[in-house]
């Protein structure tokens, strides 16, 4: 079937301007479907000619103006006849996409949609994302990028083209080639299914290839300090004042939980009484924007009051590097990092104690609670274990 392309012009006296000009919009027409879309043009509805579709003489630049409504139409015309040759399926807003220097839907590419969907989340900085989430996505873009280059030779793939073997073929490229941890790799395919996913919202894209893909599973024993090993660490004399400084700092985020970021941002404004009249940490969260609300322990309001609610911070790089000592002079045989004080807080402070674990989520502030038991589901079945061997021992006696 032959379709026609109509283009009609019309104005906008919905909204006029005060200087009494309206938009001029041009609507194009396909297969009974309409786009609508702002030529960039403003005129006084007195001189437009809606029969005729142009400006009367007596409008100021009269000939610019219609000459500028000859282009438009004629690089419409192009557009509509470019994708009449392709043999393809298109609909009017490949036209106007076509127009306008995009490629048709059905012939978009992958890292033409990433462009597309991280411009699209660099606006979102600062409402619904941080600036940390938006670079995580133009690292992963990177990756994308590299990976097309290494193993189809070329600058980009058609999304139509998108298969489970290229998600496949992709986690092994990141393992051998840039060597990254399953955990890593994880998360850079989770950021191309939201990728993808975008696609096919948008239409790019008939059918996600991720429908039958399968993640390889990650499980990581959950690295913290015991009970004896957090007080030695607190009690232990250092002779070096740096180390004592960054020996407080994790200390302090055993008892809270924070994360490097939070640690690095925290001032006194964030200390405010709670409902319970007692000091409570309320913040957001970096990583994901979601408030944390986080009690303060009498061990942490000391550290703050003694370093009057500014800690001593260094460099993340710095922070992990001096903890290497104070785990050579302690004696403490695991390789400690900042984020082990958060593993720490959830578990030795909070589990082992007791706390419920959708606390322990909202405390940590993930934005999930399966999250919090994906890592520390083994730590409460290590808990109940604990606390059936103690009931076992005490039926025993009863029944001896």
């Amino acid at each position: 079937m032959i379709y026609k392309l109509t283009i009609r012009y019309v104005l906008s006296k919905s909204r006029i301007r005060r200087d009494l000009k309206a938009p001029l919009l041009c609507r194009i027409t396909l297969k009974k479907e309409r786009k609508e879309f702002s030529t960039g043009i403003f005129i006084n509805p007195s001189y437009w000619n809606s029969k005729f579709q142009q400006v009367d003489e007596e409008f100021e630049n009269c000939k610019y103006v219609n000459t500028q409504l000859s282009l438009i139409s004629q690089k419409l015309h192009q557009a509509f006849l470019f994708l009449e040759v392709q043999e393809i399926e298109f609909d009017v807003l490949d036209i106007y996409n076509k127009y306008g220097g995009e490629l048709p839907k059905k012939q978009m590419t992958l890292l033409r949609v990433f462009k597309i969907h991280n411009e699209k989340m660099k606006t979102l900085i600062g409402i619904d994302i941080v600036e940390d989430t938006y670079k995580k996505y133009l690292e992963t873009e990177t990756h994308i990028n590299r990976f097309i280059r290494h193993k189809y030779k070329a600058n980009d793939v058609k999304l139509s083209s998108m298969k489970v073997k290229f998600l496949d073929d992709l986690s092994y490229y990141l393992k051998t080639e840039r060597r990254l941890q399953q955990s890593t790799i994880n998360k850079v395919i989770q950021r191309l299914r939201k990728t993808i996913n975008y696609a096919v919202a948008e239409d790019y894209l008939v059918k996600s290839p991720f429908t039958s893909f399968r993640y390889k599973t990650n499980k990581k024993e959950v690295i913290f300090l015991s009970t004896d090993e957090l007080k030695k660490l607190e009690k232990y004399d250092f002779k070096i004042e740096r180390l004592a400084q960054i020996r407080d700092c994790f200390v302090f985020c055993c008892y809270t939980g924070l994360a490097y970021k939070e640690m690095f941002n925290l001032r006194q404004v964030h200390i405010v009484k709670g409902v319970d009249g007692l000091d409570w940490i309320k913040m957001k969260r970096q990583k994901t924007n979601t408030s944390l609300s986080i009690p303060l322990l009498p061990k942490a309001k000391s550290i703050l009051e003694q370093y009057k609610f500014i800690l001593p911070i260094t460099s993340n790089q710095r922070f992990n590097g001096y903890l290497k000592e104070i785990a050579v002079l302690t004696q403490i045989e695991k390789n400690l990092t900042h984020h082990i004080a958060r593993k720490t807080f959830a578990t030795t402070v909070l589990l082992y104690n007791d706390v419920p674990m959708e606390i322990v989520s909202k405390l940590l502030g993930h934005s999930r609670m399966g999250i919090t038991q994906a890592y520390y589901g083994k730590i409460i079945e290590k808990k109940v274990s604990e606390v059936i061997g103690n009931l076992n021992k005490k039926l025993s006696k009863f029944s001896n």
